[in-house]
């Protein structure tokens, strides 16, 4: 299949893997905008590493698409230089002589490598991200530790930088969650996790991509403080701080809501066991399920519900709060 049908293919299923689906999200970004009118470019530096080793190989295979849809792509050193250049990506409207109205920036990196990035991180977020930017870090993570010297987790390290994380479970939410990320970041200001496993990076499936499916919702329940909330000339610490977390961090959860990115994946007329999972636990409830061969019309008739969290952290409380009211015990996996 050639690359022209994985990324240029604007409708009807395409078959696709988890680390194409990374190459595309750029590109459908640049394509969301100009629907919108909005003349921006996009920006992508990191640093490779299992199960994202092969991204940048894959970036410069499309380079002539990335160059027909203003997407720039630049190798870090390393992952903490890489970070420090998407911050910088997100500073274009704040001096004049700007060529796009925002340039939206994607960070990659092994596990370690956040690890390393924590002070970019933290810097960047707390400044924000452009009001037609946005920025998503997307981290390979390693739970097995297969090609790792350590087992590796990177939500701790996004929380400890105050970063909304967005964990799907299968190839098609890569490609979903990415632009629902972006769209997140700029509402809120907040740079956007994305947690990537080897589950999703290095298998392959047939998903669908046409443009016409996403209808992103602005939260209309949450009032926007004066001056907003993108990185701005002049700010101080104290004021970065206040702003993410007063304001930015419940933008994103509001942004969640309005969305329904977290939802129920599995309804029961009578739940007595509800079951919350996020990312590759959501799929393995299922997988066991298919184990103890219920099929989910014969669990769900049995009393069981399961409920799919996108961001875990900061966790949306309304819709989780819902579908508890509704169960008579709760089972977090």
């Amino acid at each position: 299949v050639s690359l022209d049908d994985k990324y240029l293919n604007e409708d009807g299923p395409v078959f696709i893997s988890g680390v194409q689906a990374l190459v595309r999200a750029p590109l459908d970004q640049k394509r969301l905008d100009r629907r919108a009118g909005r003349n921006t470019a996009g920006f992508i530096s990191g640093y490779r590493g299992s199960p994202l080793g092969g991204y940048d190989q894959q970036l410069r295979r499309a380079q002539r698409l990335l160059d027909s849809h203003d997407v720039r792509f630049w190798e870090g050193l390393n992952e903490d230089l890489g970070a420090t250049a998407v911050w910088g990506s997100q500073q274009v409207n704040v001096f004049p002589g700007a060529k796009f109205e925002g340039v939206f920036g994607l960070w990659y990196g092994k596990a370690p490598g956040v690890d390393r990035t924590g002070d970019a991180f933290k810097h960047a977020n707390f400044a924000g991200t452009a009001p037609w930017g946005g920025v998503l870090a997307v981290a390979g993570d390693d739970h097995l530790c297969k090609s790792s010297s350590l087992p590796s987790q990177s939500e701790f390290a996004f929380i400890d930088a105050e970063m909304p994380v967005l964990n799907p479970s299968s190839v098609q939410e890569v490609l979903d969650y990415s632009l629902y990320g972006w769209a997140m970041s700029r509402f809120s200001g907040a740079w956007t996790a994305l947690i990537a496993l080897a589950d999703t990076m290095d298998s392959a499936a047939v998903i669908e991509v046409g443009l016409d499916r996403f209808d992103i919702v602005t939260p209309t329940d949450f009032a926007m403080p004066e001056g907003g909330v993108s990185l701005r000339g002049g700010d101080t610490p104290l004021e970065k701080e206040a702003r993410l977390r007063l304001v930015k961090l419940p933008a994103a959860q509001a942004f969640v809501r309005a969305n329904n990115l977290d939802r129920v994946v599995l309804s029961s007329a009578r739940p007595r066991l509800g079951v919350v999972a996020t990312g590759q636990a959501a799929r393995d409830v299922f997988e066991a399920l298919d184990a103890l061969g219920l099929s989910p019309n014969a669990a769900a008739a049995a009393g069981l519900a399961v409920y799919k969290v996108a961001m875990p952290w900061p966790l949306e409380p309304e819709g989780l709060r819902a579908f508890a009211r509704e169960c008579e015990t709760l089972l977090v996996v």
